[in-house]
């Protein structure tokens, strides 16, 4: 699954309005996630001490003021969608069988995988009861078709990676599926929590459809600037996992006959450092920068006018922020 990871010290002015919400969200975050049974008790304990930059719940929490007054319901929602972030990157890290994460180790290397599946089990299941106690229904249905996009999202991206032949269309689907469908399931339950205005959730969740979607634009992009990528990654990293995104597929469709063959040989034997470098310039030269780029300022575009109609508050100035952020941020 797509992974967040921002500067802490980038969105402290964003979180200003809710600043005092997130606190409250973050003891009943810790509270939700507890148990009787001392192993899982001590694994949860040692997941908070890896603590995130709560992006999610900070769009919930924004999305929620937007529209109305957060209340008992909004941290649920928060919680549920943190949750259910938590117990998919415990698992991502068995699938990738990654070691650390956020500095620690991960769950996989200091417990092994048998309790890391479980883990995420758990969490997962703590986010559906917490919902159900409270009838939360359209919280959970709109978290469970963000989950069924996600899952169906990383499953076309491996089938097409195999395969080597991602068009523009197929990458827009794979990361609307991937990464958008969580930013927009947290503005759509967070408006959903304040307001029964079906005009205004569907507006907050246009603008996290659209934030996510210019969000991981912008991160494929840096992976061929030559900085680190915000995921940790150095560059050409999507290469070496022959990952086809955007910036690639636009030079591979632009560009003559005999040198996209060239870059896909590269590609499809495994790229060594001096092969990615040749398909690092022949991004650039093709348009495949300035392409990128220019969507991604397409979909800032539609987040930020997603919020037009609403009044000119804090709240409202925080979202266009994160919309900035997304957009400025080159590591």
């Amino acid at each position: 699954m797509s992974i967040v990871r921002v500067s802490n010290r980038s969105l402290d002015a964003i979180r200003g309005p809710v600043e005092k919400e997130l606190k409250v969200f973050d003891g009943v975050f810790r509270d939700a996630m507890r148990s009787q049974v001392a192993l899982v008790d001590l694994v949860t304990r040692y997941i908070l001490r890896q603590k995130g930059k709560r992006v999610r719940p900070l769009l919930v929490m924004l999305s929620a003021k937007l529209c109305g007054t957060i209340n008992e319901s909004t941290y649920r929602a928060a919680t549920l969608i943190e949750l259910l972030h938590t117990a998919t990157l415990v698992h991502d890290d068995v699938v990738d069988e990654a070691d650390t994460r956020r500095g620690l180790a991960s769950i996989n290397a200091v417990w092994k995988n048998k309790i890391a599946v479980l883990m995420g089990d758990y969490l997962l299941s703590r986010g559906l009861l917490l919902s159900l106690q409270y009838n939360d229904y359209y919280f959970l249905n709109s978290t469970s078709e963000a989950v069924k996009r996600m899952s169906e999202g990383e499953l076309l991206q491996i089938q097409k990676s195999r395969q080597l032949n991602i068009d523009e269309k197929t990458y827009i689907k794979i990361i609307s599926d991937k990464t958008a469908s969580l930013f927009s399931a947290c503005t759509d339950i967070g408006a959903a929590s304040t307001t029964q205005d079906q005009e205004k959730r569907n507006l907050l969740k246009a603008y996290g459809e659209n934030v996510g979607l210019a969000f991981q634009i912008r991160d494929d992009l840096l992976d061929y600037l030559g900085r680190k990528s915000i995921l940790g990654k150095s560059p050409g990293s999507d290469i070496k996992e022959k990952k086809l995104t955007l910036p690639l597929i636009y030079a591979l469709q632009n560009s003559s006959r005999h040198d996209a063959a060239h870059a896909l040989r590269f590609i499809k034997k495994g790229a060594k450092q001096k092969d990615i470098a040749w398909v690092l310039d022949f991004v650039r030269t093709n348009g495949g920068i300035e392409y990128s780029s220019q969507k991604a300022e397409e979909y800032a575009a539609c987040a930020r006018t997603s919020l037009d109609s609403f009044p000119e508050t804090a709240v409202k100035h925080s979202l266009l922020q994160f919309v900035n952020f997304v957009m400025e941020r080159n590591s």
